[in-house]
């Protein structure tokens, strides 16, 4: 009897559905987070009959023939990367992507990871960092005495010093962009590590052609939609549920087979 086995597969699938929905209501408010799916696959058939043999001598040929599923595999775990709404902090170096892109991140070993989380602040020198104090690419300064930060919507930093009528231009953010965002490796933290998946990325001033502009004092809020989780959730646990039912249909039935005298 194949329906042990064919249903044990469904509540592992649903069980990691319902792991992959946990994460995403987990994270609804987390900065720059895009929610995750996971995508299901059908698992090898058994050919009792197969379709399309012939069924006899002068030709005639199986319609559809017999076939037996074997159950359910994890196809994929993707990440959707819809824009997140904006949330309106005041802070002069929050910063919200609006478009494609993301923010170039220096880590301790010298590589580059990437981020959509603009919540920065300044290190004791004055750059421009990270909450955990990843140095924000390509390595802008504020002047100690610096009055006041702007930042504009193609990234161009000015600080306003004491004494001098103009703003001063103090450097220029750029974003990357990548081929295929999905294929991106998230690492923790809000950060993302480039793969042969994502390709290399394209490093543009905000505001180019096919690359998002910056928001200053707002950041980007996650993607989740509660109700649309919260209802993914009930129909995994409802599968779930379901194919328990055929575990325990499937052992009554083979308990009577074993029972017979």
């Amino acid at each position: 009897m194949q329906a042990l086995s064919i249903a044990a597969t469904g509540m592992m699938a649903q069980q990691l559905n319902v792991e992959v929905i946990s994460n995403n209501i987990a994270n609804m408010s987390t900065t720059g987070f895009k929610k995750q799916r996971a995508e299901f696959q059908d698992l090898l058939y058994q050919n009792l009959r197969r379709v399309g043999t012939n069924s006899s001598d002068t030709g005639t040929v199986v319609p559809s023939g017999v076939q037996i599923g074997l159950g359910v595999k994890t196809g994929s775990v993707y990440r959707i990367m819809n824009q997140g709404d904006m949330d309106n902090t005041g802070n002069k170096l929050d910063m919200a992507i609006q478009g494609r892109g993301y923010f170039r991140v220096q880590l301790p070993s010298g590589e580059d990871a990437y981020t959509r989380a603009g919540n920065f602040s300044l290190s004791a020198t004055g750059q421009i960092v990270t909450s955990d104090g990843y140095t924000v690419q390509p390595g802008i300064t504020i002047p100690s005495d610096a009055t006041d930060i702007t930042i504009s919507k193609d990234g161009q930093v000015q600080a306003t010093i004491p004494g001098q009528t103009a703003a001063q231009v103090v450097g220029q953010l750029d974003l990357a962009t990548f081929p295929n965002d999905a294929g991106l490796d998230p690492q923790g933290d809000n950060l993302f590590l480039e793969t042969a998946a994502s390709g290399a990325p394209s490093v543009a001033t905000p505001g180019t052609t096919g690359v998002g502009t910056l928001l200053q004092g707002f950041l980007e809020t996650s993607n989740v939609n509660a109700v649309t989780e919260i209802s993914s959730l009930i129909t995994a646990q409802r599968a779930y549920e379901m194919n328990s039912k055929v575990i325990t249909a499937a052992d009554e039935m083979m308990s009577v087979t074993s029972n017979l005298k």
